[in-house]
């Protein structure tokens, strides 16, 4: 079997992957829910959906509102959001460490997601990441989103990396397909957001990971698998 590229770049999915940002999307979308004289939603029915965007969230808290109505409210909910971006939201714990040893490995780390870079850009300099990553790709950077594999290709390119030099991490099943798609392995986030009926196996990732601290083992391997 022929060894595997030599990695040069760790591209990472945003909500859910990197960041935990459901807390402050559940906030936006309680206030949401309160201005229109609804009671509070709980927690672990919203953070399954953030990795769908706000789209999924608005529709964990306003599930049966008609097409029309689910556009004004995630309009409504991108100001809330927007409004309070970076109250609690941070790294997944160890996440920090794994940033460390990716730069201490001399491989790029990168950012590939969905989010609008009007919400994306102010989260990563709030929270000081912009000097750790290569590069920031996203959801209108370019002319397609994931699953569509554009955006990781250029990541790729951002970072000087070949596709099969890089390893996409990502907890949604579009994450696998984009990142298979641009010629690239996928390694599943299970400590992310999806809900328990999930068919997470179903997705064909090339890895799980339990937690961030996982990557750092699989990376190790990779590694070895490079040079043997």
């Amino acid at each position: 079997m022929p060894r595997p590229p030599r990695l040069r770049a760790v591209l990472f999915d945003l909500d859910g992957t990197l960041l935990d940002t459901a807390p402050d999307m559940h906030r936006a979308l309680n206030a949401l829910r309160r201005e229109h004289g609804l009671a509070d939603v709980p927690f672990a029915s919203v953070r399954p959906r953030v990795s769908h965007g706000a789209a999924g969230v608005v529709r964990a808290g306003f599930e049966h509102a008609d097409e029309a109505a689910a556009r004004a409210l995630q309009r409504r909910f991108l100001e809330l959001y927007s409004g309070a971006l970076c109250v609690d939201t941070k790294l997944f714990p160890g996440m920090d460490a794994v940033l460390e040893a990716i730069d201490a490995q001399g491989l790029s780390a990168g950012i590939v997601t969905n989010k609008a870079a009007w919400l994306t850009d102010p989260l990563i300099d709030r929270l000081n990441l912009r000097t750790r990553f290569a590069c920031v790709v996203s959801g209108d950077t370019v002319a397609e989103r994931k699953p569509h594999p554009l955006p990781l290709l250029h990541a790729a390119a951002l970072a000087g990396a070949a596709p099969d030099q890089c390893v996409y991490v990502g907890d949604a099943a579009r994450d696998v397909q984009a990142a298979h798609a641009a010629g690239m392995p996928a390694l599943v986030a299970r400590y992310g957001y999806f809900s328990a009926d999930e068919d997470v196996d179903a997705w064909g990732g090339d890895g799980d990971l339990d937690s961030p601290l996982d990557l750092m083992r699989w990376l190790a391997a990779r590694r070895s698998d490079s040079t043997a």
